[in-house]
């Protein structure tokens, strides 16, 4: 469970009663894709004939520059979702970040699942290693876009908990 039980409403689109702008939103797209990307490769080692994480990011991406419609982006993220399901530790980890970056066109909030994935992706690659989880996380970090980065940090302070702790310093 990623997902708080009360919604956020910074995680809302203003259309949809929240706070959220549009241009927020699709940053949020682009970083979760970003981190589901960067631990990617640990689901293509072990399945490289298995494109659908690969095409779940880049829905998420073509989401953002508005070629598909939301309900084909998290479509791929359910599909890159469903690639996880037979593995185990980092591939496992890595594809179901993916299917959350695809899920972000639909519920922002997932980008945060996208991310505490990845990070369960760097701890498993090295041996359920908390010093790996812990560059993962300051990488991640290092590519949310200024506009963004006081929502993110905030939201992994307050859903820690339910994200495994993947975001303790």
């Amino acid at each position: 469970m990623i997902l708080p039980k009360v919604r956020d409403p910074r995680f809302t689109t203003i259309r949809r009663g929240g706070t959220l702008t549009d241009a927020d939103h699709r940053l949020l797209a682009l970083w979760a894709a970003e981190c589901a990307e960067h631990v990617l490769h640990l689901f293509e080692t072990v399945r490289p004939e298995d494109p659908r994480p690969r095409e779940a990011i880049a829905h998420a991406r073509a989401w953002v520059r508005g070629e598909v419609g939301m309900m084909r982006a998290r479509a791929a993220g359910g599909h890159a979702m469903g690639a996880a399901r037979d593995l185990r530790g980092a591939a496992r980890h890595a594809a179901y970040a993916a299917g959350q970056a695809g899920a972000v066109a639909h519920v922002a909030a997932h980008e945060l699942g996208a991310a505490a994935y990845a990070i369960k992706a760097a701890r498993a690659a090295e041996g359920e290693s908390e010093s790996a989880g812990r560059r993962e996380c300051r990488w991640q970090r290092e590519q949310l876009p200024p506009e963004i980065r006081e929502l993110v940090l905030d939201d992994q302070r307050l859903r820690n908990d339910i994200c495994w702790s993947a975001f303790t310093p």
